[in-house]
């Protein structure tokens, strides 16, 4: 009994219950069929041998239908080849009913054959009819989107693999999207509709159906399909800025070609946000970069890379991604290119460390937005290389400024950190020093607006405790953590490009910083309990977190407002100003420049990091505290 509580164990036997009283219906029409027209109806004799044999006809039915495996299947999954094996049990039961009945003579009477025709007859069609009814009562769609509100997907290819698309789409009505018609290449499909969905006419007509039905996707279900006929489609699309997707080969998937385990839910940014991630209408906010040359520098990047997307989507007329990184440029410029179908894009390999080759690039292309996200970030790395630090970070910040402005350039917009908030490590000053460079930069190019825009941790950017805790949980751990009252402000990639693109609009030119309103401060032990949960774990039973102690200079708690600023509201939400009560003096800030450039060139590690602590030990001696001034 036990057994029977189970739901496989449960549904077989109600499988076998219908069967069982569908067989004794038929059983029953089929004496009732050939007695129809008899006045009395079924005679005496027939009667007793229906009631004799009936038992027997169920249960060996029922036995040669298990044996055919016909309970190992559901009914909602039912297909024509398990009709073909239906019909070969009922074909052998029916075997078995006349030779016991016939040879056997159980009974005084044989059966009349005609009654043995119509039982097979009905059993097979009743069997088989309850089957398919029961499919499509559970594969009918418990609502369907609202036409208005749903995306339209025009569908390549009304084979099976265009038809499980279209029949996928119908059942899951959640996915908000519609399939509005089909296109195939067969002339003898034209008209046709399958899962009440129209062939509308061959891949010739795809731009001239695309302008007419303007879907927003278009999905290629022929995993078989030629180079030339992709080409085609993708071409189309790409002159409309319609999205495309494509089904992948059966070999794809037996072979590994598709990760099949990507689709599977990792740990996302937003489990360990501690608050909703704040979303902001890009083509509202990001629309003063349409029609315009965007320069994005560090491209190839975290940030950079997640600013060339989403600048993109605002259609600038030219998007041009420059990195020094060679790998990291390849792979974005083939992403825009290729998966997105984004062209107006030019790819620049170049080092902002390089005045003559930055100038060369500000004087070819002329951007009017200028974004600055070239920068090293990993802290321990660049207190063992100050040099490189101080140059990546504020020479280069110097150099693709004085460039930018030099050619025109409308908006500069400069990517900082938290870590420039009152900076104890080389990295943090040079980001300060970046700041700096910036807002003093407004003074000597006034047609140019200079922004900062200061932001903290990104979540599952490289080198991000993210990633980093997640190797860690997928090994086993231990799961390592610095300091057990650690904290950090946290924000997501795309909130911090949104930021980005936000403030470069708000920002009135003056240098100044802007900053997001990320919320409470996220302790970094929580975070690490956390992942492990959600990865399935219990944190110091099954993973162990381990406590490895604070590295020179690194701060317990992280700052996004220098002692000397005041937050201040804008108009745009969840944005504050960062106000800086003292003005930096542009001079004193051109000759810490060339103090450092000079240092840099004498590759002088050792007084470099002297030298960049004394410059900020010497900003905070000429700044006025908040809590000082009236």
């Amino acid at each position: 009994m036990d057994r029977l509580k189970h739901p496989v164990y449960r549904n077989k036997a109600l499988q076998v219950a219908a069967d069982a009283a569908l067989v004794a219906i038929a059983y029953y029409l089929s004496f009732r069929l050939r007695f129809l027209e008899s006045p009395g109806g079924v005679p005496e004799r027939y009667e007793e041998l229906f009631w004799g044999s009936i038992g027997f006809v169920v249960v060996g039915t029922v036995v040669v239908l298990a044996a055919f495996r016909s309970y190992e299947k559901w009914w909602r999954y039912f297909r024509l080849p398990d009709f073909v094996d239906l019909v070969k049990g009922t074909t052998v039961a029916t075997l078995l009913l006349l030779i016991a009945l016939y040879l056997l003579r159980p009974f005084d009477d044989a059966i009349p054959r005609s009654v043995l025709v119509s039982w097979f007859l009905l059993t097979t069609f009743m069997l088989g009819g309850a089957r398919l009814l029961v499919r499509m009562l559970v594969e009918r769609p418990t609502r369907r989107p609202v036409a208005g509100r749903a995306a339209k997907v025009l569908v390549v290819g009304a084979g099976s693999g265009g038809q499980m698309v279209v029949r996928e789409l119908q059942l899951n009505p959640n996915l908000g999207q519609q399939a509005v018609g089909f296109l195939d290449d067969d002339p003898r499909k034209r008209g046709m509709r399958l899962h009440g969905v129209r062939v509308l006419g061959t891949t010739a007509e795809i731009r001239a159906l695309l302008d007419e039905l303007k879907p927003d996707e278009v999905v290629i279900a022929i995993p078989s399909a030629p180079g030339e006929l992709r080409g085609r489609v993708v071409a189309a699309c790409r002159e409309r800025d319609v999205n495309v997707r494509t089904l992948p080969t059966v070999f794809e998937l037996l072979r590994g070609g598709v990760q099949l385990t990507r689709q599977l839910r990792e740990v996302q940014v937003e489990d360990v946000l501690g608050r909703e991630p704040v979303v902001m209408e890009l083509d509202r906010v990001g629309a003063y970069l349409q029609d315009k040359v965007v320069l994005v520098t560090g491209a190839g990047g975290s940030i950079g890379s997640e600013l060339v997307r989403q600048a993109a989507r605002v259609r600038p007329k030219l998007l041009v991604m420059l990195d020094h990184a060679e790998d990291n440029l390849f792979r974005i410029d083939r992403e825009m290119v290729e998966e997105r179908h984004f062209t107006r894009v030019e790819s620049v390999l170049a080092d902002c460390k390089e005045g003559d080759r930055m100038l060369e690039v500000m004087q070819r292309y002329r951007p009017d937005v200028v974004f600055h996200a070239a920068a090293y970030k990993h802290v321990p790395l660049m207190e063992s290389n100050p040099l490189e630090a101080v140059r990546n970070n504020a020479i280069a910040t110097r150099v693709t400024a004085e460039t930018a402005a030099t050619a025109g350039c409308e908006r500069f917009v400069l990517v900082s950190t938290d870590k420039a908030v009152n900076p104890r490590t080389v990295m943090g000053a040079s980001k300060a020093m970046a700041e700096w460079i910036v807002e003093a930069a407004r003074l000597k190019h006034t047609t140019t607006r200079f922004i900062t825009v200061r932001f903290g941790n990104v979540l599952a950017s490289s080198g991000s405790v993210v990633p980093i805790f997640r190797s860690q949980i997928e090994r086993g751990g231990p799961v390592t953590v610095t300091d057990a009252e650690m904290t950090r402000y946290f924000m997501t990639i795309p909130e911090a490009v949104q930021l980005v693109i936000r403030a470069g609009d708000v920002g009135a030119g003056t240098g100044e910083a802007f900053v997001l309103e990320m919320g409470e401060p996220v302790r970094i032990v929580d975070l690490a309990h956390n992942m492990i949960r959600l990865a399935g774990y219990e944190p110091e039973t099954d993973i162990a977190v381990e406590f490895t102690g604070r590295r020179p200079g690194e701060k317990l708690h992280e700052e996004l407002f220098n002692f000397d600023e005041r937050p201040q509201p804008t108009a745009a939400d969840k944005i504050v100003r960062a106000v800086r009560r003292t003005p930096l003096d542009p001079d004193w800030v051109d000759q810490a420049v060339k103090r450092l450039e000079q240092l840099v060139r004498e590759g002088d590690e050792s007084d470099l990091a002297e030298e960049t602590v004394d410059l900020v030990k010497e900003r905070r001696e000429a700044a006025v505290p908040l809590d000082l001034e009236a």
